[in-house]
């Protein structure tokens, strides 16, 4: 299982949000670029940015800052954050991502996930934001009618591969995942999954990978990282214990 640190940008800073609320952010960061290097450096195989602006904006802000992190570093960067449109896909591609993360698009938009899924393939990820089993969106500020097993499976039916599955209530909040919530998200379909939220020890991660379940296949880490609770390295030993 893959540990990918997270960076989220918010007024061109590296900061950490509690339960994705912009009035409880905190900043860890003026320099998105060196922090991305710093994970490199540690052993990241991955990098999951959000542009936190763009997502509460509905459309991208800190393009040219990912822009540069794509630049500086060699390993892949996932890119999310008010990606609404085809458009908006197509510039973070262009700018430098090996994938782009949608949310919103797949919830109230639906219909275009087959063909989203036929443009970009295996670059395109579905986030599916949920608290108490329920979607949110527009930067988690909206509740759905959708339940998250049930956009799930539409996000599997229309050919997409993989999953970031977040738990609202737990994100920033350094109390352990959503480990049922988790289980259900990859017993309802064969997609891969990458768990977010609460994570925040090698034993959170250690009770994952003990799931032992062959879809989930990676978890986002961010705050746990940032206020020193735990280091990339022991995370990463976690997640390899069973290999």
């Amino acid at each position: 299982m893959a540990i990918i640190p997270a960076i989220d940008l918010k007024s061109g800073k590296c900061v950490r949000l509690r339960q994705g609320r912009p009035d409880q952010a905190t900043a860890y960061s003026d320099d998105p670029v060196s922090m991305a290097l710093r994970w490199e450096s540690e052993g990241a195989e991955r990098l999951h940015v959000v542009d936190l602006d763009g997502a509460f904006k509905g459309e991208p802000v800190h393009l040219e800052i990912i822009s540069r992190i794509a630049a500086a570093i060699r390993i892949p960067v996932q890119v999310g954050g008010g990606l609404r449109d085809v458009q908006h896909i197509r510039d973070a591609l262009s700018i430098g991502a090996a994938a782009v993360v949608v949310g919103t698009t797949a919830c109230l938009r639906q219909d275009q996930l087959s063909r989203l899924a036929s443009q970009f393939g295996e670059r395109l990820i579905v986030a599916i934001d949920a608290k108490d089993g329920i979607v949110r969106t527009e930067g988690w500020t909206r509740k759905s009618s959708l339940g998250a097993a049930e956009l799930a499976r539409s996000v599997e039916e229309a050919g997409i591969g993989t999953i970031i599955y977040t738990d609202v209530s737990r994100d920033g909040m350094l109390g352990g995942p959503n480990i049922k919530a988790v289980e259900r998200m990859c017993g309802s379909v064969k997609c891969d999954i990458i768990a977010a939220g609460g994570i925040s020890s090698p034993s959170d991660v250690s009770a994952l990978v003990g799931l032992g379940l062959p879809n989930l296949k990676g978890a986002i880490v961010g705050k746990a990282l940032y206020d020193g609770r735990a280091s990339l390295r022991d995370l990463m030993l976690a997640a390899r214990q069973n290999e």
